[in-house]
């Protein structure tokens, strides 16, 4: 809702506002123009402006000359890497509808790297293969200690947000995350289920996350099909 009480600028709540109809399916193929948002809103045409520029520049929106603004199609998911949060909050984000479809289940022998970081040589490993608007964007893989996956096999699988599950009914804090980006080439299996051609070089996410004492709760990591997805960091200069 749009509240012209409220201490946040204008243009940021238009633009939150877009993109959620976006998500909802309120605009097909383009936003109504500045004048009829203008209207809508009863701002200027340069806090539409901004509040446009801002969906443009996080890839949900494209500017066509003569036109119009349109919805972007097979547009790519931005990730900030500036805190935990869950992919499905991040394709929610971008305007997108999130999918999952869980591809394993159960307990494994951890890979030797992941059993050092998570202290455990046995782990429970949930992998899903996840969707944005319909089409495979990356395949993530959770290593949990035993007791704490077989809690979360009890939900659906399909259809949860991990992390809101862990923080809001199993009482996890997750406090502190490592994580590590790199281009590595695809198992063969994991490139079709991407639709990418076999050989083809990916986007690899290494993740640990841990409480406040510093204990592992879960190793993460995630196959990314590139041409679909950005990772985005904001700095400053030091050392002036």
């Amino acid at each position: 809702m749009f509240d012209t009480d409220s201490p946040v600028p204008y243009h940021f709540q238009i633009r939150d506002l877009l993109k959620q109809e976006i998500a909802d399916g309120a605009h097909q193929e383009k936003v109504p123009s500045e004048r009829e948002l203008m209207e809508r809103f009863a701002v200027s045409r340069t806090t539409i402006r901004e509040a446009i520029n801002h969906l443009v520049n996080d890839g949900i929106l494209e500017k066509v000359h003569g036109k119009g603004t349109f919805i972007k199609r097979n547009k790519q998911v931005h990730e900030w890497l500036h805190a935990i949060h869950s992919l499905t909050d991040t394709v929610k984000g971008m305007g997108m509808k999130p999918g999952s479809k869980l591809l394993f289940s159960g307990v494994i022998d951890a890979p030797d790297a992941i059993a050092s970081y998570m202290k455990k040589d046995r782990l429970h490993l949930i992998k899903r293969l996840r969707t944005a608007d319909g089409e495979p964007i990356a395949i993530e893989s959770h290593y949990y200690a035993t007791e704490l996956g077989a809690a979360l096999e009890a939900y659906n699988l399909d259809d949860i947000t991990i992390y809101e599950v862990l923080e809001n009914d199993l009482n996890v804090t997750m406090n502190e995350a490592e994580q590590a980006i790199t281009c590595k080439p695809l198992q063969n299996d994991d490139a079709e289920k991407l639709e990418l051609e076999p050989g083809i070089n990916g986007l690899v996410v290494d993740r640990l996350i841990t409480d406040t004492a510093g204990q592992p709760i879960e190793y993460y990591t995630s196959v990314v099909k590139p041409e679909m997805y950005v990772f985005r960091l904001k700095m400053t200069r030091q050392g002036r």
